[in-house]
């Protein structure tokens, strides 16, 4: 019966009929379950990508000109099931490529069957150093590493008057918040700032009434929190009501996202968060145009904005193409070797696989100020004003 169910969802989120002369890229996600807001921006990213190079012709492979295809599979959030789909996906679907969900957690492990395979998996939901650590060979990722998120937010603290000097640092025992938290930790050592507050919570975690009541009473400076979006929420929520007003404070995932400033409304205001894109007009890209006409076509399409999510969902499946012309073959090794090399220039940025197979974006600090995403601090200079110390909860 469960096999039964979960080919019917196969077949209803498959994206058109897997035809003769197609390339068909296989994907599990979470389109149900706690992170399915984030994991959304992934089938729609594809969608959206397969749909654009379609109406432009599709791949050339060889002297063939071949259409894309997708099959999509609802994980419901739960990482043993996507593992099991991935293997379905290769054994049962017979898909030549591999697209990749949301969260490190979960590429890790479903990274396993693309390596077993010898099937390459490209994804932009997983940001983990781990992923990248294994020596595989089939894996690629365009999201920057997890270890540098807050880089950029560091390297503005050092320069803001009166300087921080207490930081604390909460992270979720996952992959990905694991791996910021290594990070940051070294660079806030190089940057002489003190860490008083070094804490790890439980994914998910819903209540945050003792960590905070500890960050209140050692008065510290900056808190930065390697998180998941409802789990900043919470924070944020009961950093408010339990009246914790750090002078700064900011989050690797949520910020950028227009659900985020919905839910919290006028106390999202002074959050400060990281991210790889922004939709401006100067990232050309051969199919979208640029990334301002990309994020028009996103919200006429979806009704909801894109953020970094969208754009290295959009950028794996941009870069398959552009390896597979390369390859002149969909012969998985050929792929992979081909994807190794790609660099070329998209809406998400500039698309080169490093060694290992992960890209290097850098990290933009961005802060919500009126309602809207404010770019604060790029390529190691201001480019808006930071609004610091924070306001009182009631002022924002």
């Amino acid at each position: 019966m469960f096999r039964a169910s979960l080919w019917a969802a196969a077949a209803l989120l498959a994206a058109g009929p897997v035809l003769a002369q197609t390339i068909t890229f296989g994907a599990s996600t979470q389109l149900t379950g706690p992170v399915a807001n984030t994991g959304r921006y992934y089938k729609d990213a594809y969608e959206l990508a397969v749909e654009k190079i379609n109406a432009a012709g599709g791949v050339k492979v060889g002297t063939k000109q071949e259409k894309l295809a997708l099959r999509l599979l609802d994980n419901q959030s739960d990482v043993n099931l996507s593992v099991r789909q991935y293997v379905q996906l290769l054994s049962q679907d017979k898909v030549d490529f591999l697209l990749g969900g949301f969260a490190s957690n979960f590429i890790l492990a479903d990274s396993s069957i693309a390596e077993k395979n010898q099937v390459p998996m490209v994804q932009g939901g997983g940001a983990s150093d781990e992923i990248y650590a294994r020596g595989y060979k089939y894996i690629f990722g365009t999201l920057a590493p997890a270890s540098d998120y807050f880089g950029s937010t560091i390297e503005a603290m050092k320069q803001l008057e009166p300087k921080p000097r207490t930081v604390a640092l909460l992270y979720a025992d996952d992959s990905f918040d694991v791996a910021v938290a290594k990070g940051t930790r070294e660079l806030l050592k190089k940057a002489g700032l003190q860490l008083a507050v070094d804490e790890r919570y439980s994914s998910n975690a819903s209540d945050f009434s003792s960590l905070l009541s500890r960050i209140k009473s050692a008065g510290v400076d900056v808190v930065l929190m390697a998180c998941h979006e409802t789990e900043g929420l919470n924070f944020i929520r009961q950093a408010k009501s339990l009246n914790v007003l750090p002078k700064l404070y900011s989050l690797t995932v949520g910020v950028p996202s227009a659900d985020f400033r919905h839910a919290l409304g006028r106390d999202a205001n002074g959050a400060s968060g990281m991210t790889a894109w922004l939709p401006s007009p100067a990232l050309k890209d051969p199919w979208f145009g640029d990334a301002e006409q990309f994020a028009k076509a996103w919200k006429a399409r979806y009704h909801y904005d894109p953020d970094y999510h969208a754009a290295a969902g959009v950028a794996v499946v941009e870069a398959y193409v552009k390896a597979i012309e390369a390859a002149g073959s969909t012969d998985p090794a050929k792929v992979r070797d081909a994807l190794a090399k790609v660099d070329f220039q998209s809406l998400y940025g500039h698309i080169k696989f490093g060694p290992t197979g992960q890209i290097d974006l850098p990290q933009v600090m961005i802060q919500i100020q009126n309602d809207q995403v404010a770019p604060i601090y790029a390529d190691g200079k201001f480019v808006g004003k930071l609004q610091y110390p924070l306001a009182a909860w009631d002022k924002r």
